[in-house]
């Protein structure tokens, strides 16, 4: 790798002004609260929910089939292995958990400066989620989203990769918290029977409420603490 490339990727920039932070902040938010915008906004928290199950489903040695994303926003990752054990529950637990978990995992790269090397390994994880996609709008979703990333990556200048760094992360957090109360709601109405939690309690004889519990402490605390991070607190 070119040396000056590799500085590039793994050097330090300097962090944005405090209002670019807290703006930032309030446009993930404006991306989250609002129904009409959530029904859009919700497939990049598809993508890092599915992901995260294909993720942990390969590195528990688990074989990988597809995923599929669909325009409602929910989406499906087939692995293949044993039905039962850690690999299996691991592999169930990470997706409610991913977009926060990656949104904490975010903010710990801008706390120390790596604004392009977040850019950089957000657009590899999405090329290689690519790569397992198995229907058009998947393809297409991830497509838009990871040239998103790349077009900011190699175009952008410092502010506007900060702002967008910035931006990215406050949405996985902010975003990775509304999940599991619409699946509270919908097991509360009666639905989303076969749902993560209820996977998670049959695989573990643990209720769905306190895996539901989970999700939410989970969502909740990489929020408080990447928020932190992100404030400089």
């Amino acid at each position: 790798m070119d040396a000056s490339l590799w500085d590039r990727i793994f050097g330090t920039q300097s962090d944005p002004d405090q209002w670019v932070v807290i703006a930032t902040g309030v446009v993930a938010l404006a991306a989250i609260v609002p129904h009409t915008v959530w029904r859009l906004s919700r497939n990049a928290i598809t993508i890092a929910h599915e992901g995260g199950h294909g993720l942990i489903a390969l590195l528990m040695g688990r074989r990988l089939d597809g995923i599929r994303l669909h325009s409602d926003t929910s989406g499906l990752t087939v692995s293949r292995g044993k039905p039962t054990g850690l690999g299996m529950i691991l592999t169930a637990v990470a997706g409610y958990t991913a977009p926060p978990l990656l949104g904490l995992g975010g903010a710990a790269l801008l706390a120390t400066g790596h604004i392009t090397l977040l850019l950089w390994l957000a657009t590899v994880l999405l090329v290689a989620m690519l790569l397992m996609i198995r229907n058009a709008y998947g393809v297409l979703t991830v497509v838009i989203t990871g040239g998103a990333f790349l077009l900011v990556s190699w175009l952008a200048g410092p502010q506007v990769q900060a702002a967008f760094a910035y931006a990215v992360v406050w949405f996985l957090l902010l975003g990775g918290v509304r999940p599991a109360f619409e699946l509270q709601g919908k097991r509360r109405r009666g639905g989303a029977g076969d749902s993560d939690a209820d996977q998670l309690s049959r695989l573990t004889h643990v209720p769905a409420g306190m895996w539901l519990f989970f999700f939410h402490a989970v969502s909740l605390c990489s929020l408080l603490g990447g928020g932190r991070w992100l404030l400089d607190l």
